[in-house]
């Protein structure tokens, strides 16, 4: 099938935009690729101090002759979906043995929940901890003793920031290595249901405690659609983990047998082989056009729209939100996830998920085929999913109908004929809004707006019981050189509660709103955003201002010539909770539009 024109046009563009960077990336990786196996370069004090503790594998580290696999982890067994990667580095170890290799925990990373930090000011760290782990995954890595590396990370901030400094890194091959979603608990749309009785005071906490419990029960990925598997796809698709391997739950002996796959084919792809694939050949501009592409089909996170740009730009890739937006155009959804349907990611996969869906995108002609993967040349192998026959692991064709198309559809018949996301433009800056889960009848809202500058004042408003007609919410000065930019998420029962008393309402904001974002319009990401003296920093209570989904506009109506910018009072931001080591990173952020970094 050929490639799709929209398609081919985009990635005609992202090479053009991104020639000189690439360029100047593809030459330094090419440079340290020259220097050859890395532990060649150090001297015998050097491997002695890599190597005092490793036992009986230091006769074969000290050798040099078979690859040294690096372990960079993000385990901590707060956080549900890092919880299994507790056993991953001893089951890595004993698979790396058994291929004659040997493997060592190259570092930690931190890995923060954002489910444990809605709505509380440990949010206004979420952001930044991504740069901080692509800055511990640089350290991890600085020793210099490793011939590949593998990745174990799923959540919010923590895949994004392995992939930048997998790139970084991009001379050594990677791999990452998933957990999986938990079980199946309390359906999502039950949940939401609760927590909107709960802010409108129809049940107390006891039930509110009850329902979140059933929900987040166990160990893996929450089970919505937001931006921990909208992660996993995208390594799927990128081609940086194995077919089939994101949406296979933890503790089951599928599970088990990708992560010693993962592991020999991390040693199989080294410089010391016979098929070195390094990571920045991977990563290149067709990998995150299919990224894209996979984020659109299945409504994945809007959190994807501040990492993608920061991951290439490690890449040597300049992405720009119009990417996204014409992509969008030209991407049928496919896939009805919570929030944007009533199945889970289980529900996903047990209908063909990622296998079904890549085969008919690339039937389709809009995604690249000729990628390189970890796996091999070409996306195709993605088509495949993994087996265990008698106890062996293998790759079977995946299926070519959807086995409950309520969840997952073909191409040529989706649930809508464009994607999740839009950009919007106009005279309030430019943002993106998803739109995947928002019924047609509300995407577009003419309103006087109500300005906020903490959520939590609108949660106050709501119970005086202010929000009596048409509203369009401004929450300003959450932009990432104001606060760090914290997500939302916590706004979305009170908005819910008035979309469903029959009001027009949306939001407006410099911030970001949940990967698990839902049916209440929000224009989010807004640049410039206010403290960097954007008009959303002029608006007063009473501006009109259109928001058209539709059209991808984004306007106020009211005259805001010679009104002077708001001054935030930002002192509460700097201190409390660890806030106050973060203010270089607020300082030196990037817009939200490049990814919100600082150290791409």
């Amino acid at each position: 099938m050929p490639l799709d024109p929209t398609i081919a046009r985009v990635t005609d563009r992202i090479i053009e935009r991104s020639r000189d960077s690439r360029k100047t990336y593809l030459d330094r990786m090419a440079a340290a690729a020259a220097e050859g196996p890395r532990r060649a370069h150090l001297s015998c004090g050097n491997q002695a101090h890599a190597y005092a503790a490793m036992g009986g594998d230091k006769d074969s580290l000290a050798a040099g002759r078979v690859p040294n696999l690096g372990i960079v982890t993000a385990y901590n067994d707060m956080l549900s979906a890092h919880q299994p990667f507790e056993t991953y580095p001893a089951r890595i170890k004993e698979a790396a043995r058994r291929a004659g290799a040997t493997a060592q925990v190259a570092g930690g990373v931190p890995a923060m929940c954002d489910g444990v930090t809605q709505g509380q000011v440990g949010m206004e760290l979420s952001l930044f901890s991504r740069d901080v782990i692509a800055l511990a995954t640089g350290v991890a890595l600085s020793h210099n003793v490793f011939d590949a590396t593998v990745y174990l990370g799923v959540c919010d901030k923590i895949v994004p920031g392995l992939v930048i400094a997998a790139a970084t890194f991009g001379y050594i091959p990677g791999v990452f290595i998933p957990a999986g979603p938990m079980v199946s608990g309390l359906p999502n749309d039950e949940k939401a249901k609760v927590r909107q009785q709960f802010a409108t005071g129809e049940v107390g906490r006891d039930k509110l405690m009850e329902a979140e419990m059933a929900s987040y029960h166990g160990p893996g990925t929450c089970t919505f659609y937001g931006t921990a598997n909208t992660n996993q796809m995208l390594m799927e698709v990128m081609g940086l983990h194995l077919p089939g391997a994101s949406f296979v739950n933890p503790g089951t002996p599928l599970r088990d047998a990708l992560t010693d796959a993962g592991t020999a084919r991390a040693l199989e792809i080294t410089a010391l082989g016979n098929d070195y694939r390094p990571v920045s050949e991977i990563l290149d501009e067709k990998a995150f056009v299919n990224g894209i592409v996979g984020l659109m089909a299945t409504g994945g996170s809007t959190n994807l729209v501040i990492h993608l740009p920061a991951m290439a730009r490690a890449a040597g890739v300049l992405l720009d939100v119009e990417d996204f937006d014409d992509i969008s155009q030209a991407t049928p959804l496919m896939a009805k996830v919570y929030p944007n349907g009533l199945a889970d990611v289980n529900h996903f996969h047990a209908a063909g998920g990622l296998g079904f869906m890549i085969g008919q995108l690339l039937d389709a002609g809009l995604l690249h085929p000729d990628t390189r993967t970890v796996a091999g040349d070409g996306l195709a192998r993605y088509t495949e999913e993994p087996r265990l026959i008698d106890g062996t692991l293998g790759w079977v064709p995946g299926p070519r109908e959807s086995l409950n198309d309520k969840v997952l559809r073909p191409a040529s018949d989706p649930f809508q004929p464009t994607g999740g996301l839009r950009e919007l433009k106009g005279s309030l800056g430019r943002g993106v809004i998803k739109v995947s889960a928002v019924k047609p009848e509300h995407r577009m809202i003419e309103a006087p707006v109500r300005v906020f500058e903490d959520q939590e004042d609108v949660k106050a408003a709501f119970r005086r019981g202010e929000f009596t007609a048409d509203t369009v919410i401004v929450v300003r000065f959450q932009g990432p050189r104001a606060n760090g930019m914290p997500e939302l998420h916590a706004l979305t029962p009170t908005l819910s509660v008035l979309l469903d008393r029959g009001l027009k309402v949306a939001l407006v904001t410099d911030g970001r709103m949940s990967g698990a974002s839902g049916k209440v319009p929000a224009a989010i990401h807004v640049c410039p955003e206010a403290v960097a003296g954007g008009p959303l920093a002029r608006l007063e209570d009473g501006d009109m201002v259109r928001l058209d989904a539709e059209a991808g506009t984004l306007d106020v109506l009211t005259d805001l010539s010679g009104r002077t910018a708001a001054t935030p009072d930002l002192s509460g931001n700097g201190h409390g909770v660890g806030r106050e080591l973060f203010a270089m990173f607020r300082q030196a952020a990037c817009d939200a539009t490049d990814g919100g970094a600082v150290v791409v």
